[in-house]
C-alpha cells in the first residue's frame, strides 16, 4: 500500500520556568506516545535545572527525565506546534492564529518536596492520557 502518511501531531507545553510541569508533562506524552507525536516543552523565563522533586516523582513511575534542561520558548517552537499547553505562564506566550492552545491549571511544584510533586505528576498523567486519546484516536 502506497497510502501517504499524515504527519504526526505536535504538542509544546510551556510553564515560566520548564523545570516541573511542563517537563512533566513532556516526559509523560513521550512515554505513552513513543514517536507517534512530535513533544517540546519550553519556559518564558527557563530556570538553571529541572525541579529534582519532579524528576524523583517521574522516576517513581518509571520515567527518567533527570538528563532535561529548561529550554527557552521561542516563537519558532510555537509555530512548528499545533497544540500548545499552557500552565501558568500567564501573557508572556506567543499566541499565532490557527493553533490549538489549552490552559492547564496545575499547582506549580516550584520549592514543594515529593510529597506534595506526586499528585500534581498524577493530575498530569491523567490529563495526558486524555489528550492523547484525542490526539491519536483508534484506527479501525
Amino acid at each position: 500500500m502506497s497510502e501517504s502518511k499524515p504527519s504526526k501531531p505536535s504538542v509544546l507545553f510551556v510553564c515560566v520556568h520548564n523545570a516541573g510541569r511542563s517537563q512533566m508533562a513532556a516526559a509523560w506524552l513521550t512515554h505513552l506516545a513513543g514517536d507517534r507525536v512530535e513533544v517540546r516543552s519550553a519556559g518564558s523565563a527557563p530556570a538553571d535545572s529541572v525541579n529534582p522533586a519532579a524528576v524523583e516523582a517521574m522516576r517513581e513511575a518509571g520515567i527518567d527525565m533527570s538528563a532535561q534542561t529548561p529550554k527557552i520558548l521561542t516563537t519558532d517552537a510555537v509555530r512548528a506546534s499545533d497544540v500548545v499547553i499552557t500552565m501558568g505562564c500567564g501573557d508572556t506566550c506567543p499566541v499565532f492564529p490557527g493553533k490549538r492552545y489549552l490552559d492547564w491549571k496545575l499547582a506549580d511544584p516550584a520549592g514543594q518536596g515529593i510529597a506534595a510533586v506526586r499528585p500534581i505528576r498524577d493530575e498530569i498523567e491523567s490529563r495526558i492520557r486524555h489528550l492523547l486519546a484525542e490526539l491519536l484516536p483508534e484506527r479501525p
